[in-house]
């Protein structure tokens, strides 16, 4: 959540960041008032209960009536101090619920606007022509389809629609990926985290996951679970309720994990391969820093982005997200798109934002400093989603007989394969 100071203090400054991102300004109103009924009712709450003690030591040295009125008033006090209580608790629970439904204050310099209104930052690679080449490009299913990589039917028959087994040279693509995308990890210093995949609903909701991206999220019914979308949720839970040495700073882990989206929203859309689906393999780097710090640590963040892609030897472009596709959680967003030919056009792969002291004010994750303890900062990059990357991959570069070959980076993670040949019908 939101630094309840900036709230108190500078409640324009709120109501213009809810403004940017499109939303009512609203709930700045309701939690304004929330907090001044919270700090009456403690008020009041206070001055009973000491009015309440001062009686307390004032009946046994009573006589007669003096001694009747005391104890009436002290049982009518106890009444008063009931109501105070339970007044405070509403406004608390009040206050509470308009600060965690409002989203961090956005960067002043994202991009105002909504899903297209990103701006493009950089343009890495040349798309390549297959025209001037001679072929016509096959898509990713026809491709994983000829090389034994990609089983959509039987996907969809196990399981359901968006659903797809990766199979033979597809099954080793994603080992390569993740092992490449490990080893770069572990090389930058990243501690290699295997996460889990199931959390407890404090997690969801302290990365700000149960707030607008709720549809998306499945519950594992009869359980208080629930399945993540992206390995960020356990990461960020990972130090919930610590107060870490601010000398360890930063903290940075490079999790795997598998990832189920019910893709809500999206009917009809990618109905056609594994570019949206409802499960899928990651990984993730999640970083604990300082807020001054994280600044230059989301720009390190999208240069690991940027040095993995090259290493994948594809075409793309790093877009600055606009304010009304960030999330609750980040104030800024980089996405990196990638050139899929068959489409024609650029498609996310890989996505870094700083969420500053949002999910850690939530989880109560906080460092200790010479000054003193305050909340960290918490930041989080794809380093590595595998369809999507496999999808790229085989379509750009394929070859005019449905071979396709691979990037020298991952040769060594292949066993030494430098091309992927179709199988034999």
């Amino acid at each position: 959540m939101i630094d309840p100071r900036i709230l108190r203090d500078d409640p324009d400054r709120v109501r213009a960041a809810q403004a940017k991102r499109g939303l009512s300004d609203e709930v700045v109103d309701r939690a304004l008032s929330a907090d001044a009924a919270r700090r009456a009712a403690i008020s009041t709450f206070e001055s009973r209960r000491a009015e309440q003690k001062q009686l307390g030591k004032q009946i046994p040295q009573a006589q007669g009536d003096e001694k009747t009125e005391l104890l009436a008033r002290t049982k009518a006090l106890a009444a008063e101090v009931k109501e105070a209580e339970a007044a405070q608790a509403v406004a608390e629970e009040e206050w509470q619920a308009a600060l965690m439904s409002m989203p961090n204050l956005a960067a002043p310099e994202a991009p105002e606007g909504g899903e297209d209104d990103f701006v493009v930052l950089e343009e890495v690679g040349t798309p390549r022509d297959f025209a001037a080449e001679g072929f016509e490009p096959r898509d990713h299913v026809e491709l994983g389809r000829m090389l034994g990589a990609i089983d959509l039917e039987r996907g969809a028959k196990v399981s359901g629609s968006r659903f797809y087994f990766l199979t033979g040279v597809g099954a080793q693509l994603e080992l390569a990926l993740v092992n490449l995308a490990m080893e770069q990890a572990r090389e930058a210093g990243f501690t290699q985290v295997v996460a889990p995949s199931l959390v407890r609903p404090r997690a969801m909701e302290g990365t700000g996951f149960l707030g607008q991206a709720a549809d998306d999220v499945y519950r594992i019914e009869g359980e208080d679970l629930y399945l993540v979308g992206t390995s960020e949720v356990p990461m960020a839970a990972y130090h919930s309720d610590e107060i870490l040495d601010g000398a360890s700073l930063p903290l940075r882990y490079a999790a795997f994990s598998p990832c189920f989206r019910k893709e809500a929203g999206s009917h009809g859309k990618d109905t056609k391969g594994i570019i949206r689906v409802h499960w899928f393999d990651k990984v993730e780097m999640f970083v604990y820093s300082t807020l001054e710090e994280s600044y230059a640590e989301h720009e390190r963040l999208l240069a690991w982005e940027k040095q993995f892609l090259d290493k994948l030897e594809l075409s793309y472009r790093v877009i600055d997200v606009a304010t009304g596709d960030l999330g609750l959680s980040a104030i800024r967003k980089f996405d990196c798109e990638a050139w899929i030919p068959t489409q024609g056009k650029y498609r996310e792969l890989t996505s870094t934002s700083n969420c500053t002291e949002f999910q850690s004010r939530r989880l109560d994750i906080r460092g200790r400093f010479e000054d003193g303890t305050r909340p960290l900062a918490t930041l989080n990059g794809t380093l590595c989603a595998i369809p999507r990357t496999i999808v790229a991959i085989l379509e750009t570069h394929q070859q005019a007989d449905g071979s396709v070959r691979v990037p020298k980076a991952l040769q060594p993670h292949m066993g030494g394969l430098e091309v992927l040949a179709p199988v034999q019908p």
